[in-house]
């Protein structure tokens, strides 16, 4: 028998871990569009310089494959 506890920290550890895949696929796909020049509609592709590093990022594309990766995590789990 799982407790409330247990379960709570477990579902805390998957969205931990889904934050690298989600990070990742993230730059990925807004590096591939965001090179071709678009801004990916309703994504909102930006290109973004940080600390001498440039590359195209997606707030919107960040939560939904962070979302994609936590509910895949905790499934697995």
């Amino acid at each position: 028998m799982v407790t409330r506890i247990e379960l709570q920290g477990r579902v805390t550890m998957a969205f931990i871990k889904a934050l690298f895949p989600g990070a990742l696929l993230t730059w990925i796909v807004a590096g591939v569009i965001g090179s071709r020049g678009s801004s990916g509609g309703m994504l909102t592709i930006e290109h973004i310089t940080m600390a001498g590093h440039s590359f195209y990022w997606s707030w919107s594309l960040f939560i939904a494959a962070t979302g994609l990766a936590w509910g895949l995590f905790t499934i697995m789990d």
